[in-house]
């Protein structure tokens, strides 16, 4: 399998389970003060890029 139909499975795959993990521990910040749901909600909605960045350049990058 080439590394873009895989890049693609594992992003959808991982992005999934990312927001999963965000909406489960979102529950824990949902009754807090309006300042720690808008830090968590900014640090998770900013932090899934890095990873998303990493896959993106390994799935273009040429073997060999």
């Amino acid at each position: 399998m080439s590394r873009v139909p895989l890049a693609f499975l594992l992003g959808v795959l991982g992005f999934l389970a990312y927001v999963g993990v965000v909406v489960a521990l979102g529950d824990f910040v949902v009754h807090r003060h309006w300042t720690l749901q808008f830090v968590y909600y900014a640090a998770v909605g900013i932090l899934w890029a890095w990873p998303a960045k990493w896959l993106m350049f390994w799935a273009a990058r040429k073997n060999g």
